[in-house]
């Protein structure tokens, strides 16, 4: 449902969330070697998100990118709008064209109560209430470091 781009925007927000503030700036690089994400893609992707203020950067020395309180309450919806097409997560389950109610897919009803769900939550989960999850659960955005 979701691109690697939006995946790759979600996990490096988390990421500036739990690791950085108006004064511990980080870099794209920094970031995406901690994600193990590819450089360059990752950098185009936060300054989207910075012309569309969704996180803040600063320039020059000791420059970088950061969370404000305000970027903090932006959903997770506001980030994967700004990065994937709306459309995209209305798309078929099967990858059909033309699956609706009117002309639905083998799994359409299955698929779009989940998919209903799912959506009112990224509309409704800040990056804040996100970050402080991940701290409670203990759950992780990037599996460097561990040992499989």
């Amino acid at each position: 449902m979701l691109t690697n781009a939006c995946k790759y925007t979600i996990r490096a927000v988390i990421y500036l969330a739990l690791n950085s503030d108006a004064n511990k700036k980080l870099g794209a690089k920094l970031i995406a070697r901690e994600l193990d994400v590819p450089q360059a893609f990752l950098a185009k992707l936060l300054l989207k998100l910075s012309t569309e203020q969704l996180i803040t950067s600063a320039k020059g020395p000791g420059g970088g990118f950061f969370l404000s309180k305000a970027n903090l309450a932006n959903t997770l919806w506001d980030i994967i709008i700004a990065i994937d097409d709306e459309q995209k997560l209305n798309d078929c389950f099967l990858g059909l064209v033309k699956c609706n109610s009117d002309n639905p897919c083998p799994v359409h009803y299955i698929a779009a109560p989940f998919k209903e769900q799912l959506l009112n939550d990224f509309k409704k989960k800040t990056i804040s209430t996100m970050a402080g999850e991940m701290i409670q659960n203990g759950t992780v955005i990037t599996l460097s470091g561990y040992k499989m």
